[in-house]
């Protein structure tokens, strides 16, 4: 049985360093400035942990150039983006996605923010975007 968990739920906005001081002010959160830069997704992300180590976690999520597939979401206003869950068997989620009608969107990939675990989207049949993460290994 795959127990996805939810890790982090993304919103695209235009620009980190003007937007993450406000998130974490309006949310109660803290934010340390770290903004990490990802080549293979065209984004900048950071994130904003909870305040509980045991909840999930807010991402911020910057476009990087015209290649960027965050690009037109941002310019239109950004907002809420995706979901993230993190799964113990990426194929296997995958595989499970699809077999419920979701569509992959994009082939797994490592990720910078993660350490170079890897990452893999997913579009729902309910046009819902998710994001799924391979678990670290120990």
């Amino acid at each position: 049985m795959l127990e996805p968990r939810l890790h982090h739920v993304g919103y695209v906005v235009a620009s980190i360093s003007d937007s993450a001081p406000k998130f974490a002010r309006s949310l109660g959160l803290r934010w340390d400035g770290q903004v990490i830069h990802d080549p293979m997704q065209f984004v900048k992300v950071t994130f904003l942990p909870a305040n509980l180590s045991t909840e999930s976690t807010i991402e911020l999520v910057e476009p990087v150039g015209p290649r960027s597939p965050v690009r037109k979401f941002a310019d239109a206003g950004g907002g809420f983006h995706h979901v993230c869950y993190e799964v113990d068997d990426l194929q296997a989620q995958i595989k499970h996605s699809q077999s419920t009608g979701a569509t992959l969107v994009r082939v797994p990939l490592p990720a910078q923010a993660f350490g170079g675990r890897k990452i893999a989207w997913v579009l729902t049949s309910e046009k819902l975007l998710v994001e799924y993460l391979e678990q670290a290994r120990d």
